[in-house]
């Protein structure tokens, strides 16, 4: 597998698996998650721009010819943390530890320092899944000015109409 930052005529594919990996959600009682729109155009290009948008690819190929994402994520600095953004896999590839190297590499890119991220707590694939990778989950006490601000964001969307946390991970976790 190969992660890097796509090229700009890729990142149409990024928003067909933020799609496809919305689709889960639906089983859960969730389909206003399942319908939110995905990162806009202008908004994947501006992470792209920054080098804050990676792409998990299947197979490495000759160039970028033939080659489409599997899997992406969008980070950004918060607080002093490298915070995910969103990470989305193709549901057709779940199960291959895309997720977790698309985490692996923003680490790696972010820097040493702490990851941190915002998820459901009740969704499979969210908190318990981020938990099995070294991430615990933040007393409220514990969320940062900046965390605390997106978590007030979310909320804002709607998303607490479910529960939610805000979690971290210190640097060089490995497991």
């Amino acid at each position: 597998m190969i992660i890097q930052v796509p090229a700009l005529d890729e990142l149409p594919a990024l928003r067909a698996i933020e799609r496809a990996a919305g689709e889960p959600f639906r089983a859960l009682d969730m389909a206003s998650v399942a319908d939110d729109e995905p990162p806009s155009p202008a908004q994947l290009t501006e992470f792209q721009r920054a080098g804050r948008v990676l792409a998990a690819y299947e197979e490495p190929g000759p160039g970028r010819e033939g080659r489409r994402p599997v899997g992406y994520l969008l980070w950004e600095p918060v607080d002093g943390c490298t915070h995910i953004e969103q990470v989305s896999v193709h549901p057709d590839q779940a199960h291959r530890r895309i997720g977790r190297a698309l985490i692996d590499r923003a680490e790696r890119d972010g820097g040493p320092v702490p990851l941190t991220l915002t998820t459901f707590t009740e969704v499979p694939w969210n908190a318990p899944y981020y938990a099995r990778i070294g991430f615990r989950i933040l007393p409220e006490a514990e969320l940062t000015p900046g965390l605390r601000a997106i978590r007030a964001h979310e909320a804002a969307l709607g998303l607490d109409r479910w529960p939610r946390t805000g979690m971290r991970r210190e640097p060089g976790w490995s497991g």
